[in-house]
């Protein structure tokens, strides 16, 4: 499996994760979102962005105890889990809040789950604008590691996010909480091994 995933160019993962986005775009014009499809929308976006998340955080894992290597595409699928996170936000900034900004700033104080999203969105960002070899060679590939550790507290809010946003406590948004949290202590355990041994 490995010798056919290596071969795997970036530009085809890159159009493969894009066809989610195609398709929620299709059934928006096409009506197959309903008469009301900004939440449907938003929420479908931030779903893929927090699956995409938790593929990144499994890379890892995957190959220490599966022996599934997907480390050259881990960085295509960061940045395509910001696309979508980052579309997830602005349907929300455009369509939801309308740009209302003394709402905006309302809603990000005053709404726990807006807030802890927002948190993540942030710690989100200089991870996408340094997911290149430049950024690597200009910070040094050790500073460059600590900065993109960003993504564990990233996915854990984003996680915490999706759970408090739905209304009353639904399986699928704790399921998706309950596995990044295992992911992060398994990621954890992988560390502290390396540094034990």
């Amino acid at each position: 499996m490995n010798a056919i995933l290596r071969r795997v160019p970036p530009w085809a993962v890159y159009l493969v994760g894009m066809l989610p986005f195609v398709w929620l775009v299709l059934r928006l014009f096409s009506g197959g979102l309903g008469v009301d499809p900004v939440k449907p929308l938003e929420h479908e976006l931030g779903r893929t962005g927090l699956k995409l998340l938790i593929l990144g955080l499994a890379v890892t894992p995957l190959r220490r105890f599966a022996g599934i290597n997907l480390m050259h595409l881990r960085r295509v699928i960061g940045l395509l889990a910001f696309f979508y996170i980052f579309t997830h936000l602005l349907v929300w900034l455009l369509f939801d809040i309308q740009l209302r900004w003394s709402e905006i700033g309302k809603d990000i104080l005053k709404r726990p789950y807006i807030t802890i999203g927002m948190a993540a969105f942030v710690m989100l960002v200089p991870l996408a604008l340094t997911s290149n070899n430049r950024a690597v060679r200009r910070m040094g590939a050790a500073t460059w590691r600590r900065l993109h550790r960003l993504v564990y507290p990233a996915a854990l809010a984003g996680g915490v996010h999706y759970v408090m946003v739905v209304k009353g406590w639904q399986v699928v948004p704790l399921v998706y909480l309950v596995v990044i949290v295992g992911l992060l202590v398994m990621r954890s355990r992988l560390t502290r091994r390396r540094v034990v041994g």
